[in-house]
C-alpha cells in the first residue's frame, strides 16, 4: 500500500513548501534523554520516507549535538539537497545569548560545518526576547541579509515565546526582510493566541511555523517535565484533560496534534522527535486528520475542561536548564 504523503503548505512569500508536520530536532541533542546516533539517523530517514521535508535545529540544542546528529541523518538520506528544507538558529548558545553581527556571522559557518551543508534554507534569531529587540532590528537582521547575499542562507526568521516581539520587529524592518516567524506554545488546545496574529503576519507576507503543539509536554498522558514553567492550575487542568481522553480510549497528544494541524495558515507544525515510533505516530495523526477531520466531540469536551485556563501563558524568563 502506498504511503499517503503529508500535505505541503506554502511558507509566506518564500516559495518554499513545507510538510504540514515538521521534524523538531532538539531531542536529537539528547535534551530529553540519551539518543543514539543510529536512532537519530533512523528517525530522520523514516521522517523523510513518510513525507516530512522540513527539519529544524539550533546550536543551542544539546550544545551543538542536535545539529551534528541531524547532519548525519540528512547525509544518510543520500538524496539531492533541494529535496529537504533545513532551518537552524543563531544568537542562543550553551554559553548564553549573543546577537551581535560578528557572532551570528561566525555562527552560520559553524552550523553549516556541523550540518554538513553548503547552505540552510532558513536562519532564525533564536528566542529574541532575551536580547535587545533594537539590536535584532538594527544589527542582527542586517548581518543576516549579508549572509543571504553570500548564499549561506536563503531566508531569515525570528523565534520566541511572547507574541509581541514579532510585531515589534516586523514593524521596524523593511517589508520582506524577515521571511518567517517561529512561535511556540501559542497554537495548541490550551492556548491559541497565535491565531490573533495570523492576519497581521499575512499582510506582512511572513510565513508561520508553530512549534510545541503538545505545549512542552502539558498535553501528554505522562505530563510535563519538572522544569515546566506553567502554573499548577494549568498543569492540573491539562492532566485532567489527559485522563479524560484516556478514559474515552483517546490520546490527548494525538488530539492536540490534530488541533494544531487544522489551521492551514500555519505552514508547519514542528514536533520534537527522536525515534521511528514517534515519527510514525506524528505522521499518522496528520494523515488521519487530513482524511477524516478533527475529532470534534472529544475536542469540545477537552476544550470545556481547559476553559478556565485557556490562553494562560508563562514568562519566558524562566530558562530551561
Amino acid at each position: 500500500m502506498a504511503v499517503p504523503k503529508l500535505e505541503l503548505r506554502s511558507l509566506g512569500n518564500t516559495g518554499l513548501k513545507l510538510s504540514s508536520v515538521g521534524f523538531g530536532a532538539s531531542p536529537l541533542g539528547s535534551v530529553f534523554g540519551p539518543v543514539s546516533e543510529s536512532d537519530a539517523v533512523a528517525s530522520v530517514r523514516e521522517a523523510f520516507r513518510l513525507g516530512i521535508n522540513f527539519f529544524d535545529t539550533s546550536p543551542y540544542y544539546g550544545a551543538t549535538l542536535s545539529e551534528k546528529m541531524l547532519g548525519k541523518g540528512l547525509k544518510a538520506l543520500g538524496v539531492s539537497r533541494n529535496e529537504y528544507i533545513v532551518s537552524t538558529k543563531c544568537g542562543r548558545y550553551r554559553e548564553g545569548f549573543d546577537f551581535s553581527a560578528e557572532r551570528v556571522t561566525k555562527s552560520i559557518d559553524e552550523s553549516l560545518e556541523r550540518l554538513q551543508l553548503d547552505y540552510v534554507d532558513i536562519f532564525q534569531c533564536h528566542d529574541i526576547e532575551f536580547g535587545s529587540l533594537d539590536q535584532i532590528v538594527n544589527e542582527t537582521i542586517p548581518a543576516l541579509q549579508k549572509l543571504k547575499e553570500a548564499g549561506k542562507i536563503r531566508f531569515i526568521g525570528i523565534t520566541g515565546l511572547p507574541l509581541d516581539i514579532f510585531t515589534y520587529v516586523l514593524d521596524r524592518v523593511p517589508p520582506g526582510t524577515v521571511d518567517v516567524i517561529l512561535s511556540y506554545c501559542h497554537y495548541s488546545i490550551n492556548d491559541s493566541t497565535l491565531e490573533d496574529l495570523l492576519p497581521y503576519l499575512k499582510t506582512k507576507g511572513v510565513g508561520v511555523i508553530s512549534a510545541s503543539p503538545l505545549a512542552m509536554g502539558l498535553l501528554t498522558e505522562f505530563g510535563p517535565p519538572e522544569w515546566h514553567p506553567a502554573s499548577p492550575e494549568l498543569k492540573s487542568a491539562c492532566q485532567a484533560a489527559a485522563v479524560y481522553c484516556k478514559e474515552k480510549g483517546k490520546n490527548i497528544s494525538k488530539l492536540a496534534m490534530q488541533y494544531s494541524l487544522s489551521n492551514k495558515d500555519i505552514s508547519s507544525v514542528l514536533v520534537g522527535m527522536n525515534s521511528v515510533k514517534q515519527v510514525e505516530e506524528n505522521v499518522a495523526a496528520a494523515t488521519e486528520v487530513a482524511l477524516f477531520g478533527k475529532d470534534h466531540e472529544t475536542l469540545a469536551e477537552v476544550e470545556a475542561i481547559l476553559k478556565p485556563v485557556k490562553n494562560q501563558t508563562w514568562p519566558s524568563g524562566i530558562q530551561r536548564s
